[in-house]
């Protein structure tokens, strides 16, 4: 049976997902991207394939995607992001959907037909809000690991308006509520909500609204406040952070299969 491995390189993790022929998962592996994008790749790959009990021959073909995917030596191709989660989220739902991946560095919102066809799509590149990287800014000026932030805003009993448009201005708006003894958990709930409404003002949604990313997969709260801001219930696939590797995987098994695709 042959096999197909696909790597999403972000500016903060790398995931791979290995499949079999009918797309079903083997295996999947994520670390943190660091500053050696093909050391990552590299340790990923042996990660999946040890965890799947496969040798490296056994991959009939891979593709890479994300920020670093220029940088994977071993992948027989690459594809856009946008490609890679747009496929990897019409596998998990097959319907017209809108899909919004926030990433560490980028939000993606990305519309698809019924088919799964691309009909169009929205990124943000210019500035870190509306991103993961806006929340570790946060994390940082509230002296707390990211990973704190979703607990804390949980338990918020008071909403915060903070800015959506600059990451070092919002940063410095917290020194400011801090100082007049705001409560740190409606603190990171300002934070949540400031991260909504940047995604808010990219597109409108179209269809079955689908979240992924690895900022979904670590802070449940964030897809409640979407739900909450658009009126609308929101699917988040199995391993949201790993939809884009799983896309690339998809994508290296119908090159080698042959004939025209989604996405």
């Amino acid at each position: 049976m042959p096999y197909f491995c696909g790597i999403d390189i972000g500016a903060a993790a790398a995931k791979l997902v290995i499949i079999d022929e009918g797309g079903r998962t083997v295996a999947q592996a994520l670390r943190r991207s660091g500053v050696d994008y093909a050391d990552a790749a590299e340790r990923c790959l042996a990660e999946a394939l040890s965890a799947a009990g496969l040798a490296r021959h056994e991959v009939a073909g891979s593709v890479s995607t994300g920020y670093g995917r220029d940088n994977v030596p071993w992948a027989g191709a690459t594809r856009t992001e946008i490609a890679c989660h747009g496929k990897g989220a019409w596998f998990h739902f097959r319907r017209a959907m809108t899909v919004i991946d926030i990433g560490a560095q980028d939000s993606k919102v990305i519309h698809l037909d019924a088919g799964g066809y691309r009909t169009g799509f929205k990124m943000n590149r210019k500035c870190a809000a509306g991103t993961g990287a806006f929340l570790e800014e946060i994390a940082l000026r509230l002296d707390l690991p990211v990973s704190a932030l979703n607990g804390l805003a949980e338990r918020s009993t008071k909403e915060i308006t903070l800015g959506s448009f600059c990451t070092v201005f919002t940063a410095t708006e917290i020194l400011a509520r801090i100082r007049a003894g705001e409560k740190v958990e409606d603190i990171a709930r300002g934070a949540f909500r400031s991260v909504v409404k940047r995604i808010q003002e990219m597109d409108t949604v179209d269809g079955t609204l689908v979240m992924t990313g690895g900022v979904v997969a670590y802070n449940p709260l964030l897809v409640a406040l979407v739900e909450e801001t658009l009126g609308c219930k929101a699917l988040v696939p199995p391993q949201p952070q790993h939809v884009g590797a799983l896309g690339a995987a998809l994508a290296a098994m119908e090159a080698a299969q042959g004939g025209k695709q989604p996405c």
